[in-house]
């Protein structure tokens, strides 16, 4: 997985983010087809013990290539601006495997709505 910095705006929702799942030993996509397999992100603040938001992917077809995604609904970016991170975990029927590299954001303050036109 690449170590860039995804930029965000604080309280949007999307873009949406896909993720390329692969083997560090053999490059080969972790196959995700099989029954009851998940990916979430587990979503909070850089450098804090705090409680992550849980972010679901969805698996994207086929699954065989390794690829799902997710975007920021529910308020997960209703944030203060600052440096954060995601963790990838894949649920395998109960098997947990948790992606070794970190996702980094970056969310910025937003600029607010602007105001009503005086009449």
């Amino acid at each position: 997985m690449a170590v860039d910095v995804i930029r965000l705006v604080q309280g949007d929702e999307r873009p949406f983010i896909i993720l390329s799942l692969t083997d560090d030993i053999t490059g080969t996509p972790i196959d995700l087809s099989p029954a009851n397999t998940s990916v979430s992100v587990r979503f909070r603040q850089a450098g804090t013990a705090g409680v992550p938001a849980i972010i679901s992917c969805q698996i994207l077809a086929p699954a065989t290539q390794g690829k799902a995604t997710f975007n920021f609904t529910g308020g997960v970016l209703n944030v203060e601006p600052g440096m954060y991170e995601g963790e990838v975990v894949i649920d395998f029927d109960g098997q947990t495997e948790t992606v070794y590299e970190t996702l980094r954001f970056r969310v910025r303050e937003n600029f607010g709505e602007p105001p009503e036109p005086e009449e």
